[in-house]
């Protein structure tokens, strides 16, 4: 007789959501896209992978990391999200490696990359872009004024043979790689940018936090 099949949580695996960036702050944009994803992809929680440092973005004006950890779990607070920098432990810059290394050490669950549409327009500047995209679905989240550059990239030309219907995006743990999904999601015009501007020492009032990683659970100095 065959065995009876288990679900998710049967077998103890998740479905997880990653969004990585500088979350330079995070803010109320962060969470909703966040929220969104998890209903549209059926996931158990989302994870917020704090950079500590972009590659692709300025070193100025780049808050410290606890500052940024910190501000990412109040925003965060009371939703199934784990603000974390485990890119600091792992030691690793590039997107890329993170991927390797998270899906090395956590074998049991299952990950699905989260961008919005301004990601996806300057996807092929990310190191080993084919690479990631080969590695783990993706689902790209739309953003106001963003849409037509990403449609319109380099990475997309590439990526468009892969697009899978957006009805179909809660089984998205049974696609087969390259697999790329597009949210549509309402226009959230709040930015880590303009808040800057609005309060540039923003992080001061994170000084003194003692901020542990929720994914790790070590202390962030």
């Amino acid at each position: 007789m065959a065995a009876p099949h288990r679900t998710w949580h049967e077998t103890g695996m998740k479905r997880i959501g990653l969004l990585g960036g500088s979350f330079n702050p995070a803010h109320g944009g962060h969470r909703a896209i966040s929220l969104f994803a998890m209903e549209a992809l059926n996931l158990d929680e989302v994870w917020w992978l704090v950079s500590p440092g972009n590659p692709l973005k300025p070193r100025k004006g780049m808050a410290p990391l606890k500052a940024r950890v910190a501000r990412a779990g109040k925003v965060a607070r009371r939703a199934p999200i784990r603000v974390t920098a485990i890119e600091s432990r792992l030691q690793t810059r590039y997107t890329v490696d993170t991927l390797r290394a998270i899906q090395r050490t956590y074998a049991r669950n299952r990950f699905i990359w989260l961008m919005g549409a301004d990601n996806l327009a300057q996807f092929s500047a990310w190191k080993d872009w084919r690479g990631i995209a080969r590695q783990i679905p993706i689902a790209v989240i739309a953003r106001p004024g963003y849409d037509s550059q990403a449609y319109g990239s380099a990475a997309m030309s590439w990526l468009r043979r892969f697009v899978r219907p957006a009805r179909q995006s809660a089984d998205w743990t049974n696609w087969r790689v390259p697999a790329l999904v597009l949210l549509r999601f309402r226009p959230d015009p709040r930015s880590a940018t303009l808040l800057r501007q609005a309060d540039p020492l923003w992080h001061r009032e994170y000084v003194e936090s003692c901020v542990r990683d929720r994914l790790t659970r070590r202390l962030i100095v």
